[in-house]
């Protein structure tokens, strides 16, 4: 069972409000926009940004029943996989990792982390992986590990949008777009629902072909609210390849950018989004004299 007090120092623990930095740079001043960096990343060095945001109701839900194990879906290079993990172990729960696809030994830097943290790895087909919300799928997986308490891929479901949804009131200086990187869509679900009028919200898949992302925010608002919330769209041009791909136009502007301010971008989800952000401010796709916030969900993981 979740030890309340450990739960209590983790929350305790984590840097909320999270700071709300100018990005200054010349090509951007150019365009006519001031982009501030909302910098999750800062959070918690072991559950950062929007995994903390999407873990904090649903441990306290797991507390509620009683559940003593966490077990959640991802790839092999998921965030939410190692936060996940770090969580368990810091509030007294054990953990199991679903990861799609077939072992691969030695660990790569994430899953061998997620292991440290006393993560159980299961491998699964991509195939069965596909329906890894089926509830006989699902039975499966309780008839072989016992109870547990799920944690859909990503984190994403209405306990994790519930409190994405209180990033923006955080921000307290007025802005016209907020960006994101979008995997699975609970943080920009969150986002979007939390915004004031006049204000939108602009997602970026890191996923290539994922124009399903739209239907899955809008059934993650409907399940947290009752129905869509707030003004947002997704952009789909900025994956790289897809999912944990990456290429050599992407790595240099990861270069240029530590370069020029001494900030690494994690490059399966906040690197994507900011290219993005430059190209549209470039493309003059934000009215003249907007202020955007880019949200940096997390930090450069190891690998």
């Amino acid at each position: 069972m979740l030890n309340a007090e450990a739960y209590e120092e983790l929350a305790l623990a984590v840097r909320v409000p999270s700071p709300v930095q100018l990005l200054a740079d010349d090509r951007l001043r150019a365009a006519g926009v001031e982009v501030w960096l909302k910098r999750e990343d800062l959070i918690h060095p072991e559950v950062p940004g929007n995994k903390w945001r999407k873990l904090k109701y649903n441990l306290a839900e797991a507390a509620k029943r009683g559940d003593q194990t966490l077990l959640t879906f991802g790839g092999a290079y998921s965030n939410h996989i190692r936060a996940v993990a770090a969580a368990g172990r810091y509030c007294g729960l054990s953990t199991i990792g679903i990861i799609r696809g077939e072992e691969h030994l030695p660990l790569n830097p994430s899953l061998a982390y997620a292991a440290g943290q006393g993560m159980r790895l299961s491998y699964m087909s991509r195939e069965a992986y596909r329906r890894k919300a089926d509830p006989e799928l699902l039975s499966g997986l309780r008839r072989t590990f016992g109870s547990f308490y799920l944690q859909p891929e990503g984190g994403s479901n209405h306990l994790a949008v519930l409190g994405c949804a209180e990033i923006p009131a955080e921000i307290e200086m007025d802005f016209d777009v907020i960006c994101c990187p979008c995997g699975t869509g609970g943080t920009l679900a969150g986002i979007a629902a939390g915004l004031r009028p006049g204000q939108r919200a602009v997602g970026f898949s890191a996923l290539k072909g994922a124009d399903f992302l739209e239907d899955d925010v809008t059934g993650l608002q409907a399940r947290a609210f009752g129905g869509r919330r707030g003004d947002w769209r997704i952009e789909h041009d900025y994956h790289f390849g897809g999912y944990a791909r990456r290429n050599a136009e992407l790595e240099a502007f990861i270069a240029d950018f530590y370069t020029r301010h001494g900030l690494a971008l994690d490059w399966v989800y906040v690197a994507k989004m900011m290219y993005g952000v430059y190209s549209l401010a470039q493309a003059r796709a934000f009215e003249p004299g907007s202020r955007v916030v880019a949200v940096i969900t997390g930090p450069p993981g190891p690998g």
